[in-house]
């Protein structure tokens, strides 16, 4: 059932923290009106680098061998990437900040294509 003010049949969506139910959004730190609200996006991307968890396992099962051979192994890194999405949304004089953790390329696009849908909502 809608709520007052609230057009029948208006999408709902989530954003990190940030719920979005025409004619407000709803966030942690209270409601905002949607008409004519401003959103930004800002993804921050780190890159970390370590010895790879079966490489030790090569390294210490192998030192029984080929002492110093097995010690290559300690050479081989794996790289993970990980960061977050920061979605910021200005309305009525109040600005919230969502950070929002993702782990793969796929992820960030997906926020982006909410927060473009989110846009076109705080237009009409």
């Amino acid at each position: 059932m809608p709520q007052a003010g609230q057009q029948p049949g208006a999408a709902t969506m989530q954003i990190g923290e940030i719920l979005v139910s025409p004619p407000v959004i709803h966030t942690p730190a209270g409601v905002m009106p949607l008409a004519g609200a401003n959103w930004y996006v800002v993804d921050q991307w780190h890159r970390e680098e370590k010895i790879a968890s079966w490489a030790i396992v090569c390294a210490v099962l192998g030192f029984f061998c080929l002492t110093f051979f097995s010690l290559l192994f300690l050479l081989i890194k794996e790289t993970r990437h990980y960061g977050t999405v920061q979605v910021t949304v200005t309305s009525g004089g109040h600005q919230y900040v969502a950070r929002i953790p993702v782990v793969d390329q796929g992820q960030v696009q997906q926020i982006n294509n909410q927060v473009n849908y989110a846009r076109s909502l705080s237009a009409v």
